[in-house]
Order: structure tokens, then sequence, then C-alpha cells
């Protein structure tokens, strides 16, 4: 009998390398799903219209007429208020305020309520405060300007959902993770709560986009392979336990208008995975998640002077707000 040839060592390495090839690509897959959360789902565009120099109108309101923004400029943080509550009233909205102390400085969280006797009720909220002197364009009047419009479609309605839009104060530094947070303030308020609540979307910096290549970033080199290099989506963010929340608002966001939309559910050890509001409605047993434009890890004048308004792309942040708009109706209706 001949015997069987061996397989040359050079095979068995390139045989072995295949099979490590194998395994980490279905490793890859199998995190891809987990943490994107990817669906095919599709919905009908929005027949919904934002006008992009009404957001850019707000945003100057806030990063030129009423900068400083920070809580040492309290004065100021007051005028944002009130902007903010008359824009509200005026939308149709029932307008309440929430004191927010902090040490010798006062401020307040503003709240606009829509078919308020109904349940379960959604928050969408936004912080209007800044970060030291500077413009905060995108960090955070983006989000503000976003919630303002959000009522102005909200009031057009006959028949609005149970939503109430929240004008957080005190979201930066020195309160940021802190009890005199305006969000935490008012998360809090809501222990042992009555009313019931679906879940918050909180609006953290949604203005700043890019087409070109590597524009965006990530905390972990492998989420190149799962997410697009260009900053031009926008992303659903929260910790790893959130993920029910984090897929139903996607699927009801998808489509509605052209600005993609993807998500993340990472532990909140990843920087920027709490890095807003939404952090405060976990320890309520509330869903909550936030939508941003990613911060940092895209718009390099984060916390910066050069976070203007001229920064901005109000097209797009007005498809972010046709998109949440769609989304908290869609949501509503489950």
């Amino acid at each position: 009998m001949v015997p069987k040839p061996q397989k040359s060592l050079l095979q068995k390495r390139i045989r072995s390398l295949g099979r490590i090839i194998v395994a980490a690509s279905l490793l890859l897959i199998v995190l891809w799903i987990v943490l994107a959360q990817p669906s095919c789902h599709r919905n009908p565009p929005s027949n919904a219209s934002v006008d992009p120099q009404v957001l850019r109108t707000h945003v100057d309101k806030m990063a030129v007429y009423f900068r400083p923004r920070d809580w040492l400029h309290v004065e100021n943080l007051n005028e944002t208020a009130a902007y903010i509550s008359n824009y509200f009233l005026k939308s149709g909205a029932h307008v309440s305020v929430q004191a927010v102390p902090s040490g010798f400085q006062s401020s307040q969280n503003v709240i606009g309520s829509f078919n308020r006797r109904k349940t379960p009720r959604l928050i969408v909220g936004a912080h209007y405060d800044a970060f030291h002197g500077f413009p905060a364009a995108d960090d955070n009047a983006s989000g503000v300007a976003v919630l303002l419009e959000l009522a102005t479609l909200f009031g057009q309605m006959k028949n609005p959902p149970p939503v109430d839009l929240i004008a957080y104060t005190f979201e930066e530094p020195p309160h940021f993770a802190g009890p005199k947070m305006g969000s935490a303030v008012h998360a809090k308020s809501l222990e042992g709560r009555e009313v019931d609540y679906l879940g918050v979307i909180v609006l953290e910096m949604v203005g700043y986009y890019s087409d070109e290549a590597f524009s965006q970033s990530y905390p972990m080199p492998m989420l190149y392979m799962m997410y697009p290099h260009r900053g031009n989506f926008l992303a659903l963010v929260s910790r790893w336990d959130q993920g029910d929340w984090i897929k139903n608002v996607k699927k009801a966001m998808k489509s509605r208008s052209d600005l993609p939309v993807y998500s993340l559910r990472a532990p909140d050890r990843i920087p920027g995975i709490d890095f807003s509001d939404h952090r405060n409605y976990w320890p309520q047993n509330i869903p909550a998640l936030m939508v941003t434009d990613t911060a940092f890890y895209r718009n390099s004048n984060y916390h910066s002077k050069e976070d203007v308004p001229e920064s901005l792309d109000y097209h797009r942040m007005a498809q972010v707000t046709v998109s949440v708009f769609e989304a908290v109706n869609a949501l509503a209706e489950e």
C-alpha cells in the first residue's frame, strides 16, 4: 500500500488562517447585529416640512444674542428660558416651569406639553445651557431649535400625541453627572409617578454633518467596520440595556427623511454613551436615548469658540426635526 502523502506545513497554516478569518468575520457580524441592531424596515416619507431658516434664527438667538449661557450667567439662561416658553405658548402647548436650584444660583426647566391628559406619555428633551462662554451652536442650540420646531409641528395637529417637550438647564459642567442637572431634577420628580411614560428622546448636538471621507471617528477602531466613515448620518445612542427602546425609536424614524439613521447600544463606560440628559431617566426605569450627530467624534468645534451658527447644516437639521416628529407620532400610536 502506498502511504497517503501528508499535507505540507504551509497548507496547514493556510487552513488554520482561513478558520481564524471565518471565526473573526462571524464574531464581527454578531457584534454588528448586537450593537447596531440593523433593520430593513422602511417608512413612507414624511409630508411634514420645516423651514431651515427658522432653525437658523433659533440658533442665532441662543448662540449670539443670549451668549454666554453658562451657569454663571443665569440672566442669559433666564432670557433663553423665556424665549423657549414664549415659543411653546405660541405653538399651543401648555407651558410650565420647574425650578432647578444650584447653590446661590437658580434656573429652570421649561416644559411644553401636548395632549396632557392622555397617557402613556413621551418626553423629548434638549438642554439649553452652554459650556463656559462658548457660542455652543451645536452644543446645544441645535437640539433646542429642533425642540422648538417640534412644538410648531405638534401645535398644527388636531390631535397631537401625548408628549412633553422639555428644555433642560444645567446640563453642562460643573453640574454634569450630578443631582443638580436640570434633567436629574425632572427625572427625580417622576419618582413614584402616577403617569406612565413610554420613553425619553434627548436631542444632543444634531446640527453638524460632513460628507468628507473619514470625517467620522469612533471610540473603538472596530466600529469603522460597522458604521460609515462619513459624518453625514444621525445616531441613536444609549446604554446596553436600552436595546428595545433604541430599536423602536429607530424603526419609527427610518426613511422619514433623506437623513440616514444608525444606532449604537453599548456599555456606558464607553466615552459618550451617557454624555447627556438621557442618563438621568435610567434610575427611574424609564427607557431613554439620545439623538445626536455624535458630538466630539465628528465635530472638532465641540466645547470651543468655533462652535458657531455658521458651522451647522440647517437643511439636515430640518430633516432631524421631521424624523423625530414622525417617530413620536408612530410611537404614541403603538
